[in-house]
C-alpha cells in the first residue's frame, strides 16, 4: 500500500490541531498514513501518543528548534525529508493558513503539483482525486495530477479519525537552514470564555449575520451555540459591524466549514458566505425574508422573526436538557 504523508500542525498551546484526526481519516482512504511532526527536541512524546490515539500507524518526528521559532521552515523541512524516506503518493495538509504555507513552500521546493482547498479526497481507479466546491459553491468539480506527488490542502470536517493504533515512530535530528525564513518572536493566544469547538472541526456550527442588529443581540446566537455544543460562526457583515471578531467569519474570505449541521441565523446568504459553508451535511436557516438567497441551499428553512424564534428554540433546548433527553 502506498504511503500518504500527513502534515501535523501543533497549536500555540502545544496540543495537536483539531484537524489532525480528519486528515488521518482521509489519508487511510488513499493509502498508509505517515504523520509528520516537526517539534523541538524532547517535546514530542505526548504528541506521538495523541497521534496514536488518532489512528496514525507511522509517525515521523523531525526534531528542530525551527518548529516553533520560524514560520513554516521546520514543517517544510520535515515534510521534504519524510518524502525522501517514505516515497508517498500524496501529501495532505489542513486548509489552514499554516497548512497552505507549508504546502506551497513544499511544492516549490520539490517541484510537485498542488491541489488546493479540497472538500474531499478519494481513489478513483488508482488515481488520487480531489473534490472542490467552486464559484461560491455553485459547482462541484474534481481534479487530479498528471504526474508527480499531489500536494493537497483539505478543508476539515467533523468526520471521525481512524481507530487508535500503536504507531511505529522514527525520530531524527534535523538541521534546518532558516536564514531566509520569518522569525516568530512571540505568540498570543486569543482569550476565550467558552469551551466551544474550533470552527474547522466542529460537528455543529451556529452562525449569525447582520440580521441580529447589534453586538448585544448576537449573544442570542452565542447562547444557542453553547447549548448545542457548537462552533460559533458569523457572516462577513456581522464581523464588519463589530458583533464578533474576524476569527469567527465563515465564507470565502474567512473560514471554510463542513459540519454535520450548519444553522444560519439572520444571514441573507451572499455567495461569499455560501462558499464557506454549503458543503455542510445539513443546513438550517432562520430569516424573515422568504426570498433570502440562503434558502436556495437549505434543507430546512424558517421564515420569521429571529428574536421570537431563538428564545423559543433556546427554551426548548433547555427543557430537553432538563428532562435528560
Amino acid at each position: 500500500m502506498s504511503n500518504i504523508v500527513v502534515n501535523v500542525e501543533v497549536a500555540a498551546t502545544g496540543a495537536l490541531r483539531s484537524t489532525t484526526g480528519h486528515l488521518l481519516q482521509l489519508a487511510t482512504r488513499l493509502g498508509e498514513p505517515v504523520a509528520v511532526l516537526a517539534a523541538p527536541a524532547g517535546t514530542s512524546d505526548e504528541l506521538v501518543a495523541q497521534l496514536g490515539k488518532l489512528g496514525a500507524p507511522t509517525v515521523f518526528v523531525a526534531e528542530t528548534p525551527t518548529a516553533t521559532s520560524h514560520v513554516a521552515a521546520g514543517a517544510v523541512a520535515a515534510l521534504a525529508e519524510a518524502m525522501k524516506r517514505y516515497a508517498p503518493r500524496a501529501v495532505l495538509a489542513s486548509n489552514s493558513a499554516d497548512g497552505r504555507e507549508a504546502i506551497g513552500r513544499l511544492a516549490a521546493r520539490t517541484g510537485n503539483p498542488v491541489l488546493l482547498e479540497a472538500i474531499d479526497v478519494k481513489n478513483v481507479e488508482g488515481r488520487i482525486t480531489a473534490t472542490h466546491s467552486v464559484y461560491g459553491g455553485t459547482y462541484t468539480t474534481e481534479s487530479g495530477v498528471g504526474s508527480g506527488i499531489a500536494m493537497m490542502t483539505v478543508a476539515s470536517s467533523g468526520e471521525p479519525a481512524p481507530a487508535a493504533a500503536a504507531p511505529q515512530v522514527e525520530v531524527i535530528q534535523l538541521d534546518v537552514d532558516a536564514h531566509a525564513a520569518a522569525t516568530i518572536t512571540a505568540t498570543h493566544a486569543a482569550p476565550s470564555s467558552s469551551d466551544r469547538p474550533e470552527l474547522p472541526s466542529a460537528k455543529i456550527v451556529v452562525s449569525g449575520g447582520r440580521g441580529l442588529g447589534s453586538k448585544e443581540n448576537f449573544a442570542l446566537v452565542e447562547q444557542l451555540a453553547d447549548s448545542l455544543g457548537a462552533g460559533l460562526g458569523a457572516s462577513r457583515a456581522a464581523v464588519d459591524a463589530g458583533y464578533v471578531p474576524q476569527s469567527h467569519q465563515v465564507g470565502q474570505t474567512g473560514i471554510s466549514v463542513s459540519p454535520d449541521l450548519y444553522l444560519a441565523v439572520g444571514i441573507s446568504g451572499a455567495i461569499q458566505h455560501r462558499a464557506g459553508m454549503q458543503t455542510a451535511k445539513r443546513i438550517v436557516a432562520i430569516n424573515e425574508d422568504e426570498d433570502a438567497p440562503i434558502f436556495d441551499i437549505t434543507d430546512f428553512g424558517i421564515v420569521g422573526d429571529l428574536f421570537t424564534i431563538l428564545p423559543q428554540l433556546q427554551s426548548a433546548l433547555e427543557a430537553r436538557a432538563g428532562a435528560g433527553v
